[in-house]
């Protein structure tokens, strides 16, 4: 990660019921959310151009995903490989809880870490 990428890749927003959260969303933002099934996760997008280097997220339903007032999932960019940062999370003190995992051809590959002051969080890269 440089100072010429963005910090922050991916955001993730927990629910319990999808349809519910989607239509909280889209009628305070006047927006329309595009759902959709991906690695056993109710998910929901909020709008985006992709590929223009902006930061986006949206909505997703699923046992990993717990609302709280702890916040939601972020996921840091991982890039060039996510590797290089996820195989030194253990040895600066925290935990790997999801190991690297292809999500898709076009979005590429994720993992899940424990910081070392017990945060969820989640990288995303390209490699």
């Amino acid at each position: 990660m440089t100072s010429n990428e963005n910090n922050l890749n991916w955001f993730e927003i927990p629910a319990t019921d999808i349809s519910r959260a989607t239509k909280f969303y889209e009628t305070i933002f006047g927006i329309q959310m595009e759902r959709m099934n991906m690695m056993g996760m109710e998910m929901a997008f909020f709008p985006a151009e992709m590929g223009n280097g902006k930061a986006t997220g949206g909505l997703a339903q699923s046992d990993m995903h717990k609302p709280s007032l702890d916040g939601a999932k972020i996921y840091l960019n991982g890039n060039p490989n996510l590797d290089n940062a996820l195989s030194k999370v253990e040895m600066a003190g925290g935990k790997v809880t999801m190991p690297k995992t292809k999500i898709s051809d076009e979005i590429c590959f994720m993992a899940f870490f424990v910081d070392s002051e017990g945060n969820g969080m989640a990288l995303h890269s390209n490699n």
